[in-house]
């Protein structure tokens, strides 16, 4: 973690970092707080009473439900074709993300307009 965290000096940018379960170690814990605010970094396992003090803080819980929200977006571009780049290079790279996250925008405005349509219409009413 430490080479990691040695040539970066644009983490004063980053507000928050959070982690899935497994990657609570306390060494980490502690140099990544050095750089950046708020760590959310839960622990695997049964916790006890000093571990779990933090873990529901209000602030915790809600940077940890973000987190998973973050997840289900991955998995969505993953399953709608993202999941492999056959572009070569990082440009070839960039582009793949940018069009796969372009149309992952285009699915939420259409999924808005559709949801506005059906609030606006009229319930049909069919006769037989």
């Amino acid at each position: 973690m430490r080479n990691f965290l040695s040539g970066t000096a644009s983490l004063k940018a980053v507000a928050s970092l959070s982690f899935d379960k497994g990657f609570s170690r306390t060494e980490d814990r502690q140099l990544l707080e050095i750089y950046i605010p708020e760590v959310i970094m839960p622990k695997r396992g049964k916790r006890n009473s000093q571990e779990q003090v933090p873990e529901h803080q209000p602030r915790f819980v809600a940077l940890r439900r973000k987190h998973s929200a973050i997840e289900s977006d991955i998995n969505w571009l993953e399953h709608h074709g993202l999941d492999r780049c056959p572009d070569k290079g990082l440009p070839g790279f960039k582009r793949y993300v940018g069009f796969g996250v372009l149309a992952y925008n285009l699915h939420k405005i259409g999924q808005r307009l559709l949801e506005r349509r059906r609030c606006a219409e009229p319930p049909k009413v069919f006769c037989a």
